[in-house]
């Protein structure tokens, strides 16, 4: 195959890739991509890392990649929350705010070195949630939060204010808050 031909062919994989994204609106493992276009993970992965270098708006998430839209334009209220936890209580603090509604965005921590660390959670619940533990379980990783002794924080949006005040209230009452 001619350099030129493979190319187009790189070029029509990654077009592609992002036409399946924006059709899903939910995340896509780069295992499904991989095996649906005929290549390996990693093939995958540098396509999208090149896509988002092109200022696509593509995150990794827990439960693979999305096309991002901003769930605050669909939800409506916003908040950030700040939590302190153990890494076993993190199914509770989840589960918590999803039953009241909310849709958890992400988790920050602060690193002393690299400053603030971002992962795009997109949990909306509880089956998000018992997939996002049993990944982290079955791949033997950490929780970012165990890097600052639970600390951690969570963009949360809700289509309701009430939703919000209640599931903080509950994480208040259960010890996960971190209060100001």
């Amino acid at each position: 195959m001619s350099e030129a031909q493979n190319k187009l062919k790189t070029d029509e994989r990654r077009e592609h890739i992002l036409s399946l994204l924006k059709q899903h609106g939910k995340p896509v493992t780069g295992s499904s991509l991989a095996e649906e276009m005929n290549v390996t993970r990693q093939v995958i992965v540098g396509d999208v890392s090149l896509l988002k270098a092109q200022g696509e708006p593509i995150v990794a998430t827990s439960q693979g990649y999305m096309y991002m839209t901003e769930a605050k334009d669909e939800l409506g209220y916003e908040r950030t929350i700040v939590c302190k936890h153990s890494p076993a209580e993190t199914e509770l603090e989840l589960n918590i705010l999803v039953d009241h509604g909310v849709h958890v965005q992400d988790v920050v921590v602060e690193h002393p070195i690299y400053g603030d660390l971002t992962a795009q959670l997109r949990i909306s619940n509880r089956r998000d949630v018992r997939k996002f533990i049993e990944r982290i379980d079955s791949t033997n990783s950490s929780f970012l939060s165990e890097l600052t002794d639970g600390i951690h924080t969570h963009k949360i949006y809700s289509d309701s204010e009430e939703a919000l005040e209640e599931a903080v209230e509950e994480l208040s009452e259960a010890g996960i808050l971190v209060k100001e």
